[in-house]
């Protein structure tokens, strides 16, 4: 490769995002300076809270610059150390963003060791998605044996682990998903008690039947429709962790239709309901933890995942807007460049 590409944001977004959204820019490999590194990045992960970054308004992070680099999780390798912190060779994972290189001097970068997985699943399971769905799951939802979990998105990046941890802590555990594929590979694969269809006409009297004993944690990733089905299910004393709302991430505006706002302020009222939001990093404290944790149910093979790949840089952009609209099946990661460890 004798260049370095970059997708940079071109312009915001208003709704779903498109093609011109994005550019494929072209450069100069950069050289690293004393104490730096120059990163050939491996795998780059494409995620949801994305599409939040797309935008200008106030959040938890701050938006990607227009004309700045996309940005994101990812694996590299390193090609040439000037001195920096790591050696030539080694495997890192950062955030160097939607690029072929990247210069760094080593800051918030972490050596991975291939021979523990593969190293995608450091962006993965054993990653930001992992971290998320275990933290939030033990630290907000409190699953009790015997209890029902709910979560949607459930054969994705986070779902997927939200759904496996609640069966590890002994709770039934009900997904929710986009086609009967999907579902089935819930049920079968990742071992779900159930998994709804939410695209079913009958969808909320499914969600029911599966939840004949209530709802007491129903982890959050999409809101909508699912959301509503869930509100009269819930138990006295539930909690609902939210981690996502894929489903008004490009909206414009308001939802037509009735308002559901009371019909939850009642149930939080009534049934004593604990709802928080949270980000990854909220739980920076559970990070030993969950290495050590997930790594032994993956090696165990009580915990699996799956990844939904593409090859090349240049379709980041299509599959970021396939992501948004639930087309991916599993965790999405973006094949860069060659694989070092095979």
């Amino acid at each position: 490769m004798t260049k370095n590409r970059q997708v940079l944001l071109a312009h915001r977004p208003k709704g779903q995002p498109v093609a011109e959204n994005f550019k494929l820019a072209e450069s100069e490999i950069p050289t690293p300076g004393d104490g730096e590194m120059l990163l050939r990045t491996v795998y780059l992960s494409l995620d949801p809270y994305m599409r939040g970054r797309m935008n200008a308004e106030k959040s938890y992070a701050e938006p990607v610059p227009l004309g700045g680099v996309m940005e994101g999780g990812t694996v590299s390798v390193v090609e040439k150390s000037n001195g920096g912190k790591f050696d030539e060779g080694d495997i890192l994972v950062g955030r160097c963003g939607w690029q072929d290189y990247a210069i760094s001097d080593g800051t918030a970068l972490a050596k991975v060791d291939p021979s523990a997985a593969p190293i995608s699943t450091t962006l993965g399971v054993l990653g930001m998605p992992g971290m998320t769905a275990y933290s939030g799951l033990l630290r907000l939802g409190k699953p009790k044996e015997g209890e029902t979990l709910v979560v949607a998105a459930a054969s994705g990046a986070v779902g997927a682990n939200v759904g496996q941890i609640a069966k590890i802590k002994g709770c039934r555990a009900v997904g929710v998903a986009g086609g009967p594929e999907k579902c089935a590979y819930v049920v079968n694969e990742l071992g779900f008690d159930a998994c709804i269809d939410h695209r079913a006409h009958d969808f909320e009297a499914q969600l029911a039947a599966a939840c004949p004993n209530g709802i007491d944690i129903y982890f959050e990733n999409v809101a909508g429709r699912v959301l509503e089905a869930v509100i009269p299910l819930f138990n006295f004393w539930a909690r609902m962790p939210v981690c996502g709302l894929i489903a008004q991430y490009s909206m414009t505006d308001l939802p037509t239709g009735t308002n559901k706002l009371p019909a939850l302020m009642r149930a939080v009222l009534t049934y004593r309901l604990h709802i928080e939001g949270f980000i990854v990093r909220d739980f920076a404290d559970m990070q030993a933890d969950f290495r050590r944790d997930m790594g032994q149910w993956v090696r165990d093979g009580q915990v699996k995942y799956k990844e939904h790949r593409v090859a090349g840089l240049e379709n980041a952009p299509a599959t970021l807007m396939g992501l948004l609209k639930g087309e991916n099946f599993g965790k999405v990661v973006i094949e860069v460049s060659d694989d070092p460890t095979g």
